[in-house]
């Protein structure tokens, strides 16, 4: 390698960092209250959405469903 690539990475590195911290700093300060906020959006939603399945089942009112059978969905055939 010769000295002055060796040179130029030992400038390429620090300043890639101070670029991805200044970034970060940037995103923390800025967006990630956005972020979260419209996350706690989300998760509220989600549990007012399974909430109302459990005041739907403590007032009575069931998922249709299949009707539930013992009986099988075809006769057996008999050996003749």
């Amino acid at each position: 390698m010769s000295t002055t690539f060796s040179a130029l990475v030992w400038w390429i590195i620090p300043i890639t960092a101070l670029i991805g911290v200044l970034g970060y700093v940037l995103w923390v300060t800025k967006f990630q209250e956005k972020f979260e906020n419209e996350t706690t959006r989300s998760v509220t939603q989600f549990q007012r959405f399974q909430s109302s399945f459990r005041a739907a089942q403590e007032n009575g009112v069931q998922e249709s469903a299949a009707p539930e059978n013992d009986a099988p969905l075809e006769s057996p055939e008999k050996d003749a």
